[in-house]
């Protein structure tokens, strides 16, 4: 039984390095002052679609990412891995998006793919909503699993899933097709492929194509699997009232930055009375509780 599996990821500044720049004026993410990276659990959504594959013979890995034209990395990252290849859904209508606006974009582009199953990872770094898995599977008008550590099989049309609650653990199950949101206390994602490296590593997009100082036109005509599918709002037949910021109730009403200073230091024993009095402290000045 072949699974067709879709991987929603995202390309997210990494947040370690946020600094004064990393705002704009409107209250939207200066991504282009800040490193990007594969968002984190989107990497565990991509290990479980992976693992799937090595399980259901004839199964594919499909990612999905919306933005800019860099954000084809993402791609060819998910195919250094395990993945089949990947659409990158861009255009200039997408930009400032919410997470309301995302899936609207990305339900339109789900709609013209075949598929039996999407992961996603349960939020992403940048925003830390967990909104954009369960708002595409109501778009969709599809089930949706969320909170997923690992899933456990896909039988007769039906996913086992092991979900990680704050409280414990459970199993559930859902027909397909189905969306599923994975925690970042899922498997980590496997490395990088030597061979697929050496495969892949020519993956382009055909604005990629074009603005590379290097002739690889010849080299995607023979390899037709080097080609990474971009897909433009007017190609899912977006209406951009819904799109980008026209489409994004969310507004940023201001930014701050809170940088923490350590101004003193206190060396505790293990004294039971220092560790409560210190516990007090701390709840005192709001610093806990």
């Amino acid at each position: 039984m072949g699974l067709k599996i879709i991987v929603l990821a995202k390309q997210v500044p990494d947040t370690r390095n946020v600094g004064k720049d990393a705002m704009k004026a409107d209250g939207t993410v200066n991504r282009g002052a800040l490193p990007a990276i594969f968002n984190p659990e989107d990497l565990n959504a991509l290990e479980q679609a992976l693992r799937l594959k090595d399980k259901y013979e004839g199964s594919t890995v499909s990612i999905l990412t919306m933005g800019p034209g860099r954000a084809a990395e993402i791609i060819r990252e998910g195919m250094y891995r395990g993945a089949d290849g990947g659409i990158l859904l861009t255009d200039r209508a997408f930009a400032g998006a919410d997470t309301l606006a995302t899936s609207y974009a990305i339900a339109l582009a789900i709609k013209n793919m075949d598929y039996d199953l999407i992961l996603a990872g349960r939020q992403a770094i940048d925003g830390d909503t967990a909104q954009v898995g369960p708002q595409v599977a109501e778009k969709l008008r599809i089930p949706q699993i969320t909170y997923a550590e690992s899933i456990n099989s896909v039988e007769k049309k039906t996913v086992n899933v092991l979900r990680r609650l704050e409280r414990g653990v459970e199993t559930v199950e859902s027909p397909l097709p189905c969306v599923v949101t994975v925690n970042g206390s899922a498997a980590d994602c496997r490395p990088r492929n030597a061979k697929l490296l050496m495969k892949y590593k020519h993956a382009h997009t055909v604005t990629e194509l074009q603005d590379s100082s290097e002739d690889y036109i010849d080299l995607t005509a023979d390899r037709p699997y080097l080609k990474i599918k971009e897909v433009s709002a007017a190609d899912v037949n977006a209406d951009l009232n819904w799109t980008g910021l026209s489409g994004s109730p969310t507004k940023v009403k201001s930014i701050q930055n809170v940088v923490f200073q350590a101004k003193e230091a206190r060396v505790l024993t293990a004294d039971a009375y220092e560790i409560e009095e210190l516990v007090k402290e701390l709840i005192d000045n709001h610093t806990i509780g």
